[in-house]
């Protein structure tokens, strides 16, 4: 499945981040699943949540460095071995990978989040190999 990912641009300084938190809470905006990359003069969080388009709007309103990309999110057991079969199966399409997360709400199953190369043929394979990858 292909998603809305909302990427947002902070500066490494105390309280930026709760400052997205608290914004999106106030709007009524969940956050599913988040990550947070960093240099040392910047970081960028990215985060699944319901309504991105409205997530963009609110942060930009208050001036936060805002986009949106397309990812792709998988669903896997939660085993050991399970995403190293689907990242095989990736590499063996030549699927490149720029950045991956994943989370679990319980013990059967997790859903990972992947910003691919070619979203469009990563979901393709992906389904075409669901029999291999559970």
């Amino acid at each position: 499945m292909i998603a809305k990912q909302v990427s947002v641009f902070l500066e490494n300084k105390s309280g930026r981040l709760n400052e997205v938190t608290r914004i999106l809470g106030e709007a009524g905006i969940n956050i599913s699943a988040f990550c947070i990359a960093d240099t040392s003069d910047f970081g960028v969080l990215r985060m699944i949540v319901p309504d991105p388009d409205k997530a963009v709007e609110v942060l930009k309103a208050h001036f936060f460095s805002v986009r949106t990309t397309p990812v792709v999110l998988m669903n896997t057991p939660n085993k050991p071995g399970a995403l190293a079969r689907a990242l095989q199966v990736l590499s063996d399409e030549n699927i490149f990978i720029e950045y991956l997360y994943a989370f679990s709400m319980n013990e059967d199953s997790a859903v990972v989040v992947i910003r691919p190369s070619e979203t469009d043929r990563c979901v393709d394979v992906l389904t075409r190999h669901t029999d291999d990858l559970g």
